[in-house]
């Protein structure tokens, strides 16, 4: 065999095994809440596919807790091999219902996010603690031709009640780009939750306007959380203003 050859053989096999190394990674499911989108997990989504991870950051419809819930877990469904799935704030519920019968789903993890009980809705949680201040945040309603009532953060507002870590200007763009949610999926009840059988993990800040740090930390307890880290001041997105500490989180739940 030539130089040329051996060489090539030879780069050949370290890259099929980077290769399979990668493949045996969990693929790492987004899933952002109210008044965000999918480009808030922009900082996370960077540093794990660097780190050799597939990302899917999924689109969450914000219309109502089943119908949000059916939709990631068809993206899971459609997913060969393990699935790490991470929520945050509404879209820890969404992920709490979307893993039930997936059996590729390997750990749940919440940034700032709610993790419901059965019986328990969004809002409820947001309220069973001192300190949320949301509801006087929020701008009009907008009334839907379906019988829904549109809900979003008033973007004067915006900067301070969710993202006071944020720069001004990104803050800015945030709040132009912010998908409302339906009054009604914050006060859908869940069903069985996933953190009852799935290992969980939470991260949130405890400068968090939208859901008190109390109530944070009571759901993290609750689920049993494996590890529980709290960020010194960080707003209700620390996936945007901490996306290292996200993404190790994350990368701790893959392993």
């Amino acid at each position: 065999m030539s130089k040329l050859a051996a060489s090539l053989a030879v780069t050949g096999a370290l890259l099929s095994g980077s290769a399979l190394a990668q493949s045996n990674k969990p693929t790492v499911v987004l899933v952002h809440g109210a008044f965000a989108d999918s480009s808030s997990w922009n900082g996370v989504a960077r540093i794990l596919q660097k780190d050799g991870y597939r990302v899917v950051a999924a689109a969450n419809p914000l219309r109502s807790v089943s119908a949000d819930a059916a939709y990631v877990s068809d993206v899971v469904a459609s997913i060969d091999g393990p699935v790490v799935l991470v929520g945050h704030s509404y879209g820890g519920q969404v992920i709490t219902t979307a893993a039930n019968g997936r059996g590729n789903v390997k750990s749940l993890v919440y940034v700032a996010a709610f993790a419901p009980d059965e019986g328990e809705a969004a809002a409820d949680l947001a309220g069973k603690f001192p300190g949320g201040t949301l509801g006087q945040a929020l701008a009009a309603p907008v009334k839907l031709a379906d019988g829904n009532t549109d809900l979003s953060i008033d973007q004067e507002k915006f900067h301070d009640q969710f993202a006071h870590d944020v720069s001004v200007d990104d803050a800015a763009l945030m709040a132009a780009g912010q998908r409302p949610i339906t009054e009604a999926a914050l006060i859908e009840k869940s069903g069985k939750p996933a953190w009852k059988s799935l290992p969980s993990y939470f991260i949130y800040g405890d400068g968090d306007k939208n859901i008190p740090a109390e109530a944070l930390g009571f759901m993290a307890e609750r689920a049993g959380s494996k590890r529980t880290i709290v960020i010194e001041g960080a707003s209700h997105v620390v996936m945007v203003s901490q996306p290292q500490p996200v993404a190790d989180l994350i990368e701790e739940a893959a392993q």
